[in-house]
């Protein structure tokens, strides 16, 4: 006796991918590509899931140039819209020091020059995490969509 089948709902995953070099141009261009990308996803400009997605990218993208980097090679931006949420996931191809992970984050210091940009990515990202790969990492980090409001408009 076989099981009556289910239906069930196709699951859309949309992808961006995109390697850039690891400089600050670079950076600024994986945000670029990303708020524009985003947009065309039907996450408009201005809300606040848009804003958020916007500045976990450029941590993640400047963390990736500034600790991340080795000489003539690049970084990866990827963007995953799946059912829910945004993946973000910034792979760069510097091994070695090990980074702290969701939790792990100390806060920085008021005269710290650094160390804020994985501190923004633990507040406001639903979840993240430090994947090690050969050569390198990548950092993930999702944001949820449902939970996210639109800034209402002055009436």
């Amino acid at each position: 006796m076989t099981a009556p089948p289910t239906s069930q709902s196709p699951v859309t995953v949309r992808m961006f991918t995109q390697r850039l070099s690891a400089t600050p141009r670079g950076a600024r261009l994986a945000r670029h590509l990303a708020v524009n990308q985003l947009h065309s996803w039907g996450i408009p400009y201005g809300t606040d899931t848009h804003h958020t997605l916007a500045l976990i990218v450029a941590e993640l993208a400047a963390n990736a140039v500034t600790h991340g980097r080795v000489p003539g090679r690049d970084f990866e931006l990827r963007l995953s819209l799946v059912p829910g949420s945004v993946r973000v996931e910034v792979t760069d191809t510097r091994s070695g020091a090990r980074l702290p992970g969701p939790g792990d984050v100390r806060p920085p210091g008021p005269l710290d020059e650094d160390g804020r940009g994985l501190a923004l990515v633990d507040a406001l990202a639903d979840r993240w995490e430090v994947v090690d790969r050969e050569p390198g990492k990548t950092v993930r980090a999702e944001v949820d969509l449902r939970r996210r409001r639109t800034p209402q408009r002055p009436g």
